[in-house]
C-alpha cells in the first residue's frame, strides 16, 4: 500500500515515513506542496497525508488542487492547527479526515486503515445499491443520481454507503462516527455534521425528492419521505 506524506518539516516527515515503512506501508515523501500536487496526480496512491502549513502552497489548496484534477484516494491531513473552523475548512476542500499534532502514532495507524478499507463491509456478491434513484456502484465506488454521476471522495462514498444501507432508518452521530471513522465518538466534534452537509450539496441539491434528512435530537437518515 502506497501513502504520499507532503511534509514541510524535515524531522517530522522522516519519523512519519519511518514509522510508516516499519508498519509495512511503502512511503513517497514530498517537502512542499507543488511537489506533493505533482506527486498526488502522477502517482498510483491508497493515500496522501497532507500537512496544512507549508510554503509556496498550503494543505488546504493542495487538497482542493487534488480533487480539482480527479484524484479520489483518501487524504488524511496533519496539522497544529485544531479549531473547528480549520477542520472544516479542510473537509470542504475535500479531505476524509482530519487528525491533529500532536497525535498518538497509533491513532495515526486506526486513521490509515479506516481511510484505506476495501469492501469491509459489502455483502457477498452485491455489485450496487439502488434508493429513489441513487445508485451506488460498489466495485467502481461511483455514485449515480438520475443518470448523472456525482463525484465523492472515499469518506463520503462510506458515509453514503452506511446511509443507504440502512435507509428509512435514523442513524445517531455516534453510530455513524463509529461505523464510518472506526473511532470512539467525540461529543465535542462535528464531524458528521460537516460531511452530512458536503453529501447534501452532491446527492440532493440539484435533485428532488431530497434525501438525507435530519431528524432533531436523533441524527440521520436517508429517506424520500421528509
Amino acid at each position: 500500500m502506497r501513502i504520499l506524506v507532503i511534509e514541510d518539516e524535515p524531522k517530522v516527515a522522516a519519523f512519519l515515513k519511518q514509522g510508516l515503512e516499519e508498519s509495512g506501508y511503502e512511503v513517497l515523501s514530498a517537502y512542499d506542496g507543488l511537489m506533493g500536487k505533482r506527486l498526488a496526480l502522477q502517482e498510483t496512491l491508497d493515500l496522501v497525508m497532507l500537512d496544512v502549513v507549508m510554503p509556496g502552497m498550503n494543505g488546504v489548496e493542495v487538497c482542493r488542487s487534488i480533487r480539482e484534477g480527479g484524484g479520489r484516494m483518501p487524504i488524511l491531513m496533519l496539522t497544529a492547527l485544531g479549531t473547528t473552523e480549520d477542520k472544516v475548512g479542510g473537509l470542504d476542500a475535500g479531505a476524509d479526515d482530519y487528525l491533529v499534532k500532536p497525535f498518538e502514532f497509533k491513532e495515526l495507524l486506526a486513521r490509515i486503515r479506516s481511510l484505506t478499507r476495501r469492501g469491509s463491509n459489502v455483502q457477498e456478491g452485491a455489485v450496487h445499491l439502488q434508493y429513489d434513484g441513487l445508485v451506488l456502484d460498489l466495485a467502481k465506488k461511483e455514485a449515480v443520481r438520475e443518470g448523472k454521476r456525482i463525484s465523492l471522495t472515499a469518506k463520503e462514498f462510506a458515509l453514503l454507503d452506511y446511509l443507504m444501507r440502512n435507509a428509512d432508518r435514523v442513524l445517531s452521530r455516534a453510530q455513524i462516527c463509529e461505523r464510518v471513522w472506526d473511532i470512539n465518538f467525540d461529543t465535542g466534534t462535528n464531524v458528521v455534521d460537516a460531511y452530512i452537509k458536503l453529501l447534501r450539496k452532491k446527492v440532493d441539491k440539484e435533485f428532488e425528492p431530497k434525501l438525507i434528512h435530519t431528524r432533531v435530537g436523533m441524527g440521520y437518515i436517508l429517506t424520500s419521505q421528509p
